[in-house]
């Protein structure tokens, strides 16, 4: 059910949020957060979609944050329960006028009391996370660099304003990778790993972020390749004096993982949705400092220190 709300205010969405209680018998009790997307110059329905997907493991109330330019100095709304809403309700704000500098006033009388609140950015990476009027709110703020057009310059630039709590969508999507090169370096006898060699598509912050906790967690030097014709991160290889160890996934789906000494083994290793990935980090309202140590890592690789 969509109830569309124009020219509103916050007071009358909430009146409505607990008439469609009563009316439909919307989720009251399970939700355990709030999450406030940011959606200037993203698609909504696609980052609403997204949410919808996250929300079924992650019961939630989610507004969404979506300027537009109308001519008017006014706040119209939607709101979605039941079936247009996954497992949670979500709350659509279209602010225009003096009110699109407002979001977090906007937003602070609709959060759930007494549950964390998370922020994401779907779209435009903010110059500070933490300094903007939502993050300043948020115990946890996600960020996306993958969509940037030059994502190296933007993971500077989040290191430099990096605080507890902030993460990048980049570094979830290689959480699996990272946990079987951890397990396969295990079971090497001399676990010294001279270089890291990595491969996959052009620009992708994914592989900046990777080679940097590499070279920060192991100590060595790492190189990255691209190529067009790739799509997410294809191949890891790392130098030991026993060997090689190696994951490689020309697919997409199914990776192979090489060990010195060992029979290559075939992995279920598909890429991962962005539905997924937001489900990951929602799953985790601590800070994530590894990411951190990453980010600086690879701002330090940059400056050439």
């Amino acid at each position: 059910m969509i109830y569309t709300m124009p020219k509103t205010t916050t007071s009358a969405i909430n009146k409505q949020l607990v008439q469609a209680r009563k009316d439909y018998g919307v989720i009251t009790l399970g939700r355990v957060m709030t999450l406030v997307i940011d959606a200037t110059d993203a698609d909504v329905e696609a980052a609403i979609e997204t949410a919808n997907v996250a929300s079924r493991e992650h019961p939630c109330r989610i507004i969404v944050v979506s300027p537009e330019e109308c001519g008017d100095d006014c706040l119209n709304a939607e709101l979605r329960v039941g079936g247009d809403a996954g497992a949670s309700e979500v709350v659509v704000l279209r602010p225009s006028g003096e009110q699109v500098a407002h979001g977090d006033t906007l937003v602070t009388p609709l959060l759930l009391p007494d549950a964390p609140i998370v922020a994401w950015w779907p779209a435009a990476v903010p110059a500070a996370t933490a300094g903007s009027g939502i993050g300043r709110m948020a115990a946890r703020r996600i960020t996306d660099t993958k969509g940037e057009d030059h994502p190296d310059e933007v993971l500077v630039r989040l290191a430099d304003a990096y605080q507890p709590g902030d993460t990048d969508l980049a570094w979830t999507r290689v959480t699996r990778w990272r946990a079987l090169l951890a397990a396969a370096l295990e079971q090497v006898g001399d676990r010294e790993v001279t270089k890291a060699r990595l491969h996959g598509d052009t620009g992708s912050p994914s592989i900046l972020l990777l080679g940097a906790w590499l070279q920060h967690a192991l100590g060595c030097e790492f190189e990255a390749t691209y190529s067009d014709q790739v799509r997410g991160l294809q191949s890891i290889v790392l130098e030991t004096p026993s060997g090689e160890i190696g994951i490689h996934r020309p697919d997409g789906h199914n990776a192979t993982l090489t060990q010195p000494g060992q029979p290559d083994h075939t992995i279920a290793l598909p890429a991962r949705t962005l539905g997924d990935c937001l489900a990951e980090e929602l799953r985790r309202l601590d800070d994530d400092p590894v990411y951190g140590e990453a980010l600086s890592q690879y701002a330090q690789l940059r400056s050439g220190s």
